[in-house]
């Protein structure tokens, strides 16, 4: 965080002496502590990441004070801070709020204090972004490679764009037309459809991937980080060929904690670049991501009858009201009511006249 960002009072600022915290030699770094608490309960990585720069954050805006020395004035803040000033989301403030409960309460052992004084932001009820599926078609046009396999696999089997990238070599299952999506947003799996427009471009995309995996075992390397404790419980697993990524990074990386050097997956921005573009190419004034690939798939299987309860199992929602958003879009039911400007174009059921349309208001 910038420190122009921070109010005045909070730049520079001295910590009151009497209520600073007296470090102890050799005591663990308080992110580190987060970072330990985090792992212990299997968080994932981004919500490490994000929860610890919440917490900096906080500190920083306190002037470096310790968060023990603090209550809920500093963290309503804070957190008013954030909505007044900052305009930030109702998300982005419940997720700073989240960390902040977090440090406290698995941290520092002790529960939140109440925080009267909270101005909450409110979060608006917006509908998601869905394509039709012309429009898909023309964004799928505007890509080639790996870029439109991504994309195809967004829209074909409902993946989030991690999950997509995460796929791991063992996980696409070509005779039962299936996609296991392993530990995905919650830690949970499930299956989903593999389209069958798929299935020849993933097995190019395999040889690609196998002769690049056979470079690097010849250099000494074609090694893949290994989720939790697998790499300790099976040795040599890292390089074994069901292990890789579907999409490899270009790049191998040094892993300096192990002495190893392996190569992730395809960073998510390479592919988030190349659906923009499309979009742009296909002249799209929606504003259209790779999640709207993920939107418009739920939308078109509910819009052809599939029942809700099985396209929320296919996208991971844990609890049916998330999948319920997409009934809003539908172009069925209640919500595929004529307008009545159209109504009144139709012929008179009575004489059979043509019923005239109102004029456009003049200028």
């Amino acid at each position: 965080m910038n420190d122009r960002s921070l109010p005045p009072s909070a730049r520079g600022a001295e910590p009151r002496p009497d209520r600073t915290r007296i470090p102890i030699p050799g005591a663990p770094r308080l992110l580190d502590r987060v970072r330990a608490e985090l792992r212990v309960r299997h968080r994932s990585p981004r919500t490490e990441q994000s929860y610890v720069q919440w917490i900096r954050r906080f500190i920083l805006f306190h002037g470096k004070r310790h968060p023990a020395s603090m209550g809920a004035e500093e963290i309503c803040a804070f957190l008013n801070h954030l909505a007044v000033e900052r305009s930030v989301s109702a998300a982005t403030q419940n997720q700073a709020l989240n960390a902040l409960a977090f440090l406290y309460r698995h941290v520092l052992d002790r529960e939140p204090p109440a925080l009267a004084a909270l101005v909450r932001a409110r979060k608006p009820r917006r509908l998601p972004v869905v394509l039709t599926p012309d429009e898909v078609r023309r964004v799928l046009a505007e890509l080639e490679g790996g870029p439109w396999l991504i994309a195809a696999l967004l829209y074909g089997s409902g993946l989030r764009l991690f999950e997509a990238l995460r796929l791991r070599v063992k996980d696409l299952d070509f005779g039962r037309r299936e996609i296991v999506v392993r530990q995905g947003k919650g830690r949970r799996d499930r299956a989903t459809p593999l389209a069958e427009a798929c299935v020849e471009p993933l097995r190019s995309q395999l040889a690609r991937v196998r002769a690049l995996h056979r470079r690097d075992l010849d250099a000494g390397f074609g090694a893949v980080p290994l989720p939790d404790a697998l790499a300790r419980k099976y040795r040599g697993a890292e390089r074994d060929w069901g292990w890789q990524f579907v999409f490899p990074a270009s790049r191998r990386f040094r892993d300096g904690s192990r002495a190893l050097e392996w190569r992730p997956h395809l960073h998510p921005s390479a592919a988030q670049r190349a659906v923009r573009r499309a979009v742009r190419r296909a002249g799209l004034a929606k504003p259209a991501s790779g999640h709207t690939l993920r939107h418009s798939f739920a939308t078109h299987l509910l819009e052809r009858g599939v029942d809700i309860r099985t396209v929320q199992e296919l996208l991971g929602h844990r609890n049916v009201a998330t999948t319920m958003i997409y009934t809003h879009v539908l172009n069925l039911g209640a919500r595929g009511v004529r307008s009545p400007l159209d109504l009144a174009a139709r012929p008179d059921r009575e004489t059979g006249a043509p019923v005239k349309t109102p004029p456009a208001p003049k200028a």
